[in-house]
């Protein structure tokens, strides 16, 4: 996908201010709806209602014709879909019913630190500068968690299902350049929320969540949070992020990644009243430093000395975090 440098600043700075500030939330949305709402059937819900919404708005647009998939489409996006959504999604659900909203999005910004981890163990050389980030924010996430959890303020467990939540998505993102999805980012999405929305609905049930929660107890706060995590989350901001990567460098699209956990944790604070202690921006500083010092050395490493844009590298060549090929996958929350 090769960044078309026709559209005027401002609309490109609208729509990464919209993934900014959407995706930023939807941590706050998630820990709302998780308060009095079952985590795995609210989140399979959301990605099920969200995925009709895509297909019926590519019906419309661009003719049934997009809504054909080939066998290996469907495939490659189940799996990626699982990975992503059953597997990350459905984890982050889970653990925040234990783990603030600002917590969590911070935990989840090493997801980029992971897939550099990933790429090295199928061979890939990394230039020093990333190492170093690496490091950098693996000792921020330590920073993190073994106080909380020392101290018994924070659950641990939830705290583990977050961190697997991000390997999760960390390994759907990086095998999303290796199988066959759709070439239409909105396509391999809805695939994918279709695949990994019914697992998690199926999950659910599997384990009770239906007999464990009642619809009458479900908040008016959690209800608008999950209209808030359909609509906003996964329909405009995801349409805001590609329309972002067809017109700006993903250089800047990848900003997303350490601004997202600063707007979770101010949300947090103002809106749910989540402490912040001083060892968590210590460790938040940690990890938006090193996600900011990775994607910029990958930038780098990725596009020639004043090229405007690098060409878009092959599925072969294992991209990494800010590697920009055809495969576009969503995100963890």
């Amino acid at each position: 996908m090769r960044a078309d440098r026709h559209a005027p600043e401002w609309k490109i700075w609208l729509a990464l201010g919209i993934v900014y500030i959407v995706w930023g939330s939807t941590y706050l949305a998630i820990r709302v709806v998780v308060q009095t709402m079952p985590p795995l059937l609210s989140g399979g819900f959301r990605h099920v209602v969200a995925a009709a919404v895509i297909f019926v708005l590519l019906a419309l647009t661009r003719g049934t014709g997009a809504l054909r998939l080939t066998r290996a489409e469907w495939l490659g996006s189940g799996l990626v879909g699982l990975l992503l959504l059953l597997g990350g999604n459905g984890l982050v659900m889970l653990g925040e019913r234990d783990v603030p909203s600002g917590l969590a999005a911070l935990i989840i910004a090493v997801e980029p630190l992971l897939i550099v981890i990933l790429r090295r163990i199928f061979g890939e050389r990394i230039a020093l500068g990333t190492i170093i980030g690496v490091v950098v924010g693996f000792t921020g996430v330590a920073v993190l968690i073994i106080p909380e959890g020392i101290g018994g303020d924070v659950r641990i467990l939830g705290m583990l299902m977050i961190v697997a939540a991000a390997v999760s998505w960390a390994i759907g993102s990086y095998i999303s350049r290796l199988v066959a999805l759709p070439h239409d980012p909105l396509a391999s999405t809805g695939a994918q929320m279709v695949v990994g929305g019914t697992s998690l609905l199926l999950v659910g049930l599997l384990v009770g969540e239906q007999n464990a929660y009642r619809v009458e107890d479900f908040s008016v706060e959690s209800l608008v949070a999950l209209g808030y995590l359909i609509f906003f989350g996964s329909i405009l901001a995801y349409t805001a992020y590609t329309w972002s990567l067809q017109h700006a460098p993903m250089s800047r699209v990848a900003t997303y990644a350490y601004v997202n956990p600063v707007v979770a944790v101010a949300l947090g604070a103002l809106v749910l009243s989540e402490p912040i202690h001083l060892t968590m921006l210590i460790g938040a500083a940690m990890i938006i430093v090193s996600v900011a010092l990775v994607i910029r050395t990958e930038s780098r490493a990725t596009r020639p000395t004043g090229a405007l844009e690098a060409a878009p590298p092959t599925a072969e060549d294992h991209p990494g975090p800010d590697g920009e090929g055809e495969g576009t996958v969503t995100r963890l929350a």
